[in-house]
Order: C-alpha cells, then sequence, then structure tokens
C-alpha cells in the first residue's frame, strides 16, 4: 500500500514538472518569444498613450489657470511683481479685436 501511494505521488509531482517545463520551453520557440514581443509593445504603447493624456490633461489646466490669471491682470509667481498688468486681460477681453476673434471675424 505504500508503494502505491509513493507511485501515485511520484506521478503526480512528474506530471506537474513535465507541465512546467513544456511551458518554459513554450516562451524559448519563435512563436513564443514574438507572443512576448507583442505584448510588451501593446503595454508600451498604452503607457505612452497614458502619459500623452495626462500630459494634454495637464497643458489644459495650466493654460486656464493662464488665462484666468490675464484676465484677473495677476501675476502667476508673485501678484506683486507686475502691478501694471492689473486689468490689462479685462481690457484685453473687452476689446473689439478679442469680440471679432471669437465671433470668428477675420476681416482685419
Amino acid at each position: 500500500m505504500k508503494r502505491l501511494l509513493w507511485l501515485g505521488a511520484g506521478l503526480a509531482i512528474g506530471a506537474l514538472v513535465v507541465r512546467a517545463v513544456s511551458k518554459r520551453m513554450q516562451r524559448l520557440t519563435p512563436g513564443g518569444i514574438a507572443e512576448s514581443v507583442s505584448s510588451s509593445i501593446g503595454g508600451i504603447g498604452e503607457t505612452v498613450r497614458e502619459f500623452v493624456e495626462d500630459v494634454r490633461d495637464g497643458m489644459a489646466e495650466r493654460e486656464d489657470e493662464i488665462h484666468r490669471a490675464f484676465a484677473d491682470g495677476v501675476a502667476l509667481d508673485d501678484a506683486t511683481a507686475l502691478p501694471w498688468a492689473r486689468g490689462v486681460g479685462e481690457k484685453f477681453y473687452s476689446s473689439q479685436y478679442f469680440r471679432e476673434q471669437q465671433e470668428g471675424d477675420t476681416s482685419r
């Protein structure tokens, strides 16, 4: 009875080892290597796409911040550095030139 138990355990362990080795060998075949490279490139492409989206979001936020600061006439880094700039954005946004640009009138 003990011999039958050890024979069964040996067969089970042997089958698991053969299965693991054959999976690893499959990865080393040209098809397995091509599949691995393909999945890596797909992952890199997705990572780059996410990075570009994050950069675009950051750019849009910064642009809004700059427009708001310009409209208020406030310097972004130090509000006291450019006292002459106060109201410049407000004057620009209320100017005829800006309104024409927003309406699409490019006759100028």
